[in-house]
């Protein structure tokens, strides 16, 4: 019998993608060529769009003492003011990406997903038949061919599954040199004088606390080729990147760990062959600034999860599984595309860069960039508009101060932690009927939030993802409800179906 669901790489993508699948009863298989979950990952924070994933599944709460909030944001290192948005704003979170691994590690595996480590996949052999895909895997006990309903491939930039299917990564690669390392450091170490990030010249140089005594450190270099594009750059190379461009000499051990990293930006030209889907860096990878790759990625597995399931269940609309692409590659460009405005600010330091720190001053124009870097400002076309309709200006995104809400609805924060869809009653009085669930309350939960006063709406129907899909400025206005449930969570079951 094939698996239901093979996800390849189990990094943040990969694993989140694992839990949201298993919220829904999708038995799920997770490859990973590492031997143990990743302990390194260069990444230190979490932008508001993760913090938002993490806060609708119930997960922050496990994350917090591994971090802390701050109040900033950047655009290129330029800092922003989340303070300043009128709108409710998710917070940042510092805290360094391994430990995301471990909890999105622990979360799928307390639902029951099927992680094996030294699983290299070694190719995709195609469709079997119709309805499943075959996988060929080396593992501790040789090769062996592992047939699924459906792959993912979570499997980063150089990703086996993307190339086996035969998907083009389009985009370049400029000239960069970059490290990042963790070393340990005393009292006295010259790299505590160097917290923070700072712009030069040549490029870039941030140092970063990450735990006691300890330090990660951050290098890149414009405009040159890096001494090797293999393995972990050594303490020398490392010293004498710090000296180029700070002029700053340091001393000590070899670090505990390092890695190199690139200046490159490219698309998947699809996410979907078949059975077979992208995600994460499989599908779209770019320089690293705000953590945009993160929540990109983490977005793409909410996305998909919901979808996957729903065909599995056999209630999915005909197409779903196509709105993914269409949904998530459109955002992945958009993503690269910001992305690369940052770089050009950071190098070469020119006057423009002076006139965008005077611009983000304005309060709509740091809203702008907060909103931008933090993955909030996300539109996803649903695609069933019709032209000249009064659209509420929430269709389409998700729904504002998701940290908020889940905090002040219990009831909204248990439907979410299911992964279910929900229908939010936002109306002064009591429920009087005129929202009928009716053959949906398998998939969607009715959710009285008279609290939430800040929504312009009555009434809001939500994916399992968080993304408004329907919404009533009065109940009086809330026709085509049974229209929007049809197109997004599929047909009704019969008359007293499980809630």
């Amino acid at each position: 019998m094939p698996h239901d669901v093979v996800i390849v790489g189990a990094g943040p993508v990969g694993l989140m993608l694992a839990c949201e699948l298993r919220l829904a009863g999708t038995a799920v298989l997770v490859l990973e060529d590492r031997a143990e979950p990743n302990a390194h990952a260069p990444g230190v924070a979490l932008n508001g769009g993760v913090v938002e994933l993490l806060e609708m599944r119930g997960l922050m709460d496990a994350c917090r003492s591994d971090g802390f909030e701050f109040p900033m944001a950047h655009f290129a290192h330029l800092w922003l003011n989340p303070a300043q948005l009128a709108a409710r704003y998710p917070y940042n979170f510092a805290m360094p990406h391994s430990r995301l691994i471990h909890h999105l590690t622990e979360r799928a595996r307390s639902l029951g997903a099927d992680l094996r480590y030294e699983h290299r996949v070694r190719g995709v052999d195609g469709s079997v038949d119709l309805d499943r895909v075959a996988v060929r895997v080396v593992g501790p006990d040789g090769e062996v061919t592992i047939h699924a309903r459906y792959l993912v491939g979570c499997d980063g930039v150089n990703s086996v599954v993307r190339q086996a299917v035969g998907v083009g990564f389009v985009g370049d690669e400029q000239p960069f040199h970059g490290t990042v390392s963790d070393f340990a450091v005393g009292p006295d170490s010259v790299l505590n004088q160097h917290l923070g990030a700072k712009e030069y010249p040549a490029g870039l140089l941030a140092v970063s606390p990450i735990g006691p005594g300890m330090v990660r450190v951050m290098t890149g270099e414009f405009d040159v080729e890096p001494p090797s594009r293999d393995g972990a750059p050594p303490l020398a190379e490392i010293q004498a990147a710090v000296r180029r461009l700070a002029g700053v000499e340091f001393t000590g051990d070899e670090p505990t760990w390092s890695a190199r990293w690139f200046n490159v930006t490219r698309v998947a030209e699809r996410y979907r062959v078949g059975r077979v889907f992208l995600a994460g860096d499989g599908a779209h990878t770019h320089f690293p600034l705000g953590g945009q790759a993160l929540s990109t990625g983490m977005d793409d597995a909410v996305n998909l999860g919901w979808k996957l399931a729903a065909d599995l269940a056999g209630h999915a609309p005909d197409g779903l599984l196509d709105t993914y692409e269409t949904e998530r590659r459109p955002i992945a460009q958009r993503a690269c595309l910001t992305v690369r405005a940052q770089v050009a600010l950071l190098h070469p330091l020119t006057e423009l860069r002076e006139v965008v720190a005077e611009l983000i001053r304005f309060p709509d124009v740091n809203e702008y960039f907060v909103k931008m870097v933090g993955g909030t400002d996300t539109l996803i076309p649903l695609g069933d508009d019709s032209e000249g309709e009064d659209v509420h200006p929430l269709r389409g995104r998700r729904l504002p101060g998701v940290a908020s809400a889940v905090r002040s609805v219990p009831e909204l924060a248990e439907a979410w932690s299911k992964g279910r869809g929900v229908l939010l009653d936002l109306h002064d009085e009591p429920e009087d009927g005129r929202l009928d669930l009716t053959g949906w309350t398998d998939r969607v939960s009715l959710v009285r939030a008279k609290g939430l006063s800040d929504i312009d709406a009555e009434a809001v129907l939500l994916r399992p993802d968080g993304r408004v899909v329907w919404a009533a400025h009065r109940l009086d206005d809330g026709k085509g409800l049974a229209e929007v449930l049809l197109r997004h969570f599929g047909p009704p079951t019969g008359v007293g179906a499980a809630s």
